[in-house]
């Protein structure tokens, strides 16, 4: 028997449908704020990743040569092929743009609770806009998706100009090897990496600061000053729930402002269900220098942090039949199918005792189509949930399970 690949996932009907429910909940909350779909191939030239993340990353990534002898790989995320497009196709549009993605990805990577080497990404990508307003309206959408999908979480946000101002010094190495101290709290490595100087007590005090005095009391006046604090306040007009964390430290190679991050419940020691900030990439791929900010969400984590929930699903109709009726059945489902409903028939020749103990497993109501039925013109629709049955024109059985809408 042949399995299915390690890292990959099967879904039933029912756990699609919840993660369909979810998805569609998703993009109305992100498009509320006016930012629409948008789709890149699930496989790209291998260099566009590399041009990112360094040839390193090819270790982790599912890439192969095709036969024309190209360098290919399958997408490990979407932020790079989103710009590609936008510097292929897009540099025209009227800024700032707004877009959003749901897609899957593909990373060779062991798997576990929340990550699989196939899985799928939701996010935006605010293209061309590089003021505080649009790093908190960022951060804000980042906060309604999750917030609409179900998930509680902790929203964290940061901007890595204070931690660069207290490092920007130092060799590159240690500071590579800081941001991996503040990265995992590890305080004791953190004095070991700078044993002679006060700079890990100050690094220490940012993190632990609560409020932006107490911070920028720590790091003194920089030029973003400005920014940074419009930031918050327009997060705080937002009503944006927040911690403030400058210690966010991954990606500082990627992110040149702000930055955030978010942590769900349900998911173990690897949390993280968001992350993201404001970056340049487009000039790595042939176009202008251009400021965008952007966000990524794991849609596996939103559905396993949510924990097991039945997703809302469409009132169904069972249409059941006698030998007399199975003829007039066809057009009765066919009367429910084109008002919307969905509606499932026998195929299997059953007798109607059968027919109604499987409608009991899958439907809400019973349309039963006997004799005496087609004699008259008429079906008797039957409610499951409180046994309650009517004889109806097939016009008033449609109308009165359309008006229900979704169980």
């Amino acid at each position: 028997m042949i399995q299915k690949p390690r890292g990959t996932r099967d879904f039933f009907p029912d756990e699609l449908e919840a993660r369909r429910d979810s998805e569609e909940t998703m993009r109305r909350a992100v498009s509320r704020w006016g930012y629409r779909e948008v789709a890149t191939p699930e496989f790209e030239n291998l260099e566009l990743f590399t041009l990112r993340s360094g040839e390193g990353i090819i270790e982790e990534m599912y890439a192969f040569q095709d036969k024309g002898g190209r360098d290919i790989a399958l997408r490990p995320e979407l932020t790079a092929p989103v710009l590609r497009m936008y510097v292929n196709e897009a540099k025209v549009l009227n800024k700032p743009v707004r877009w959003f993605y749901f897609g899957d990805c593909f990373r060779y990577e062991r798997p576990q609770k929340g990550r699989y080497r196939q899985f799928w990404q939701f996010g935006i990508e605010l293209i061309g806009a590089d003021t505080s307003s649009a790093d908190a309206e960022v951060i804000a959408v980042g906060y309604d998706l999750l917030r609409s999908a179900g998930v509680r979480f902790e929203l964290r946000v940061g901007h890595l100009a204070m931690m660069k101002s207290l490092i920007v010094d130092l060799e590159v190495d240690i500071q590579k090897k800081v941001r991996g101290c503040l990265d995992k709290r590890d305080y004791g490595a953190l004095h070991e990496v700078l044993p002679d100087t006060g700079r890990a007590d100050q690094l220490t005090a940012l993190i632990e600061s609560k409020n932006l005095d107490d911070a920028f009391a720590i790091t003194g006046a920089i030029p973003e000053e400005e920014r940074i604090r419009e930031t918050f306040a327009i997060l705080d007009a937002h009503e944006v729930p927040y911690i403030q964390n400058f210690g966010i430290a991954r990606g500082l190679d990627y992110y040149t402002g702000c930055v955030f991050e978010a942590f769900a419940e349900n998911l173990g020691a690897e949390n993280q269900i968001m992350g993201g900030g404001g970056y340049r990439l487009a000039h790595l791929f042939g176009g202008e220098d251009t400021p965008s900010c952007g966000f990524a969400i794991g849609f596996d984590r939103v559905m396993v942090s949510r924990g097991e929930e039945s997703p809302r699903r469409p009132v169904t109709v069972a249409v059941v039949a006698t030998p007399e009726g199975r003829i007039d059945s066809i057009r009765v489902a066919s009367a429910f199918r084109k008002s919307g409903v969905r509606t499932i028939t026998d195929l299997l020749g059953k007798s109607l005792s059968a027919q109604l103990s499987q409608a009991a497993k899958h439907a809400d109501y019973v349309a039963v189509i006997g004799k005496r039925e087609v004699e008259e013109g008429m079906i008797t629709l039957r409610d499951l949930s409180t046994g309650e049955q009517k004889q109806l024109t097939i016009e008033d059985a449609v109308a009165g399970v359309v008006g229900i809408g979704v169980s």
